[in-house]
């Protein structure tokens, strides 16, 4: 029998309400095989093989377009403008005051109300990688959600053997921000397969940000030590999840920003950041990052309200998300490493997830 193709596209998995035809591009690296969608320039599927031999779809997403559309926008998408959250929605750029809309507690989240996840993006196929890889690109017009500036954005992702490495690259016309990240959630024992509890998680990271009701950071930078935000060794999630601590009462779990870097300009070689593994299968993720923070978010506001790919519900710690970004917040913080973006220069950020099997 032949071997598959490296990377397959398939023109018209869905369809957007507007009539536009949404692709989907399947990538094949030897025993690994991801699937990419240009709505929201997303990673839709991974497919996995454990320790025995038994491949499992790690990656938490929907078998149809639909439910990306509405309440499932964020699963495995490309966010942006800004991940994560602005106080209140404003902020002051070279002396100019700029609002995006408030969407969560009184505080913008992930962009505003029409992000980058909800976005067609255009897609390629991309030449002369180290594997099988696609480009994604939008244009986000000046004044996008309040923020400024025309912006030209690409996402690529190759996948190199066992590694999906995904590379970010962004101009602007303007001075803006911009903090990407993607917001794959992530069940190493197969989505749909219930809790994400029994996961080994590892954080190379000495230092967190406390947020106050809102999820927003306090400008805080707290040592882990003797918290349960300690994962400079490997410990469960579920082990202390569920505990009295205020800040896991107020992210319902797991849901901070590890700091990696503090250089002001937020520039750092890439390096591993955060280990995941599931002992039982002997699947394990490995992501690398030259980003200065990673927000581990333990799923607890998921409702169980969206049904994933293998027909079961999506609850509270059904998925976890490693998502590598600059620090949240960071426009309103000139202490944080910087998020500016300006005229004349080019953003670029690589994110590597490694799947490995132990």
């Amino acid at each position: 029998m032949a071997a598959a193709p490296a990377l397959q596209h398939e023109p018209a998995w869905g369809r957007t309400a507007a009539g536009a035809d949404v692709g989907r591009w399947v990538l094949t690296a030897g025993d690994l095989t991801v699937a990419l969608v240009d709505h929201g320039a997303r990673i839709q599927s991974v497919l996995q093989p454990g320790r025995d031999g038994r491949v499992a779809d790690v990656a938490l997403g929907f078998a149809s377009l639909e439910p990306y559309t509405g309440k499932g926008r964020s699963f495995g998408a490309t966010i942006g403008r800004f991940a994560n959250r602005i106080a209140q929605g404003r902020f002051t750029l070279d002396g100019r005051v700029h609002e995006v809309p408030a969407t969560d507690r009184g505080n913008a989240i992930h962009g505003g109300p029409h992000p980058f996840s909800e976005q067609l993006w255009s897609a390629a196929e991309l030449p002369g990688a180290d594997g099988p890889g696609v480009r994604f690109s939008l244009v986000s017009p000046d004044g996008d959600n309040g923020f400024p500036g025309e912006l030209h954005v690409h996402v690529e992702y190759v996948l190199a053997g066992r590694a999906l490495q995904v590379t970010y690259t962004a101009t602007s016309s303007a001075a803006t921000v911009l903090n990407l990240t993607n917001h794959a959630y992530w069940n190493l024992a197969g989505e749909g397969s219930g809790l994400v509890d029994d996961h080994l998680v590892t954080v190379a990271a000495e230092r967190f940000l406390p947020v106050d009701e809102t999820g927003l950071p306090t400008g805080e930078l707290r040592d882990v030590a003797g918290t349960p935000f300690d994962f400079r060794a490997p410990r469960t999630i579920g082990e202390r999840v569920g505990g009295d601590d205020e800040q896991l009462v107020r992210g319902k779990g797991y849901d901070h920003c590890y700091v990696l870097s503090e250089v002001p300009g937020g520039a750092r070689p890439a390096a591993l950041a955060v280990t995941v593994e599931h002992p039982a299968s002997g699947r394990a993720l490995e992501v690398v990052t030259d980003q200065p923070g990673v927000q581990l978010f333990s799923g607890g506001s998921l409702a169980g309200t969206l049904v994933g790919k293998a027909g079961a519900a999506y609850g509270p710690r059904t998925g976890l998300a490693v998502e590598a970004q600059g620090f949240p917040d960071s426009p309103n913080r000139p202490g944080f490493p910087t998020t500016a973006l300006r005229p004349g220069e080019e953003f670029r950020s690589t994110t590597e997830f490694r799947f490995t099997t132990r």
